[in-house]
């Protein structure tokens, strides 16, 4: 481990119950908040951050400048690709993959087991997988084995239960598919300035929101 920067109150290869590879491997000019976790036997690239008491489990693949912000927790055998940002309070399910690029707002829940407590289920759990470039908005929720395609993007509060093609949108409960990312009505024309300030903005109506505005560090 080279050049990482660590708050009081981390731990860096913090001993699995499961019988793993012991060493963790973390790249250079990493900067670990105070709280956060990082279990022995995953590897994380250069430059990864992370917010206040997040956990990354064992047995983890994550790739160069990778954010993962407060509260949230990473499960074992994940893979995380490079310039994936994670916000704040979401769970990432064992054996996820996520391409890199990828956004995840706050809350997003990721599932991996069809019928939990049941033995049959739990031999074969998986986590889904999420396209390169796709961004899931606030409070989504994905359920086990699902494919979301690179570029999707998938609006607040929806539960994804079935594959999203690359470059759509979805939203609902179930999340359906509503059009294309190549489609999506130009930003300018969602805004306006309201008269008073040109940095305060209100949205137009008749649109669903979806994604949090990503915070600039």
């Amino acid at each position: 481990m080279t050049a990482v920067q660590a708050d009081p109150g981390v731990e860096i290869g913090y001993p699995a119950a499961r019988l793993v590879d012991a060493e963790l491997i973390l790249g250079p000019e990493a900067r670990l908040r105070k709280g956060t976790i990082l279990y022995a036997g995953s590897r994380i690239g250069a430059r990864f951050e992370t917010g206040h008491h997040v956990v990354i489990r064992e047995q983890c693949e994550i790739g160069d400048d990778v954010s993962v912000w407060s509260n949230t927790v990473i499960d074992y055998g994940c893979r995380i690709g490079a310039g994936v940002k994670i916000h704040s309070n979401c769970y990432v399910a064992q054996y996820t993959e996520i391409g890199a690029g990828a956004f995840l707002a706050p809350g997003v829940t990721i599932a991996n087991d069809l019928y939990p407590g049941q033995a049959d289920s739990a031999e074969v759990m998986s986590g889904p997988s999420i396209g390169a470039g796709a961004q899931l908005g606030v409070n989504v929720t994905v359920l086990p084995f699902v494919r979301i395609g690179d570029g999707c993007l998938v609006g607040a509060g929806s539960v994804v239960t079935r594959d999203l093609p690359a470059g759509s949108v979805a939203f609902g409960n179930p999340a359906r598919v509503r059009g294309s990312v190549d489609g999506l009505t130009d930003i300018g024309s969602r805004i306006q300035a309201d008269g008073e300030s040109a940095s305060r903005y209100r949205f137009a109506a008749g649109e669903p929101l979806g994604n949090s505005h990503r915070v600039r560090r």
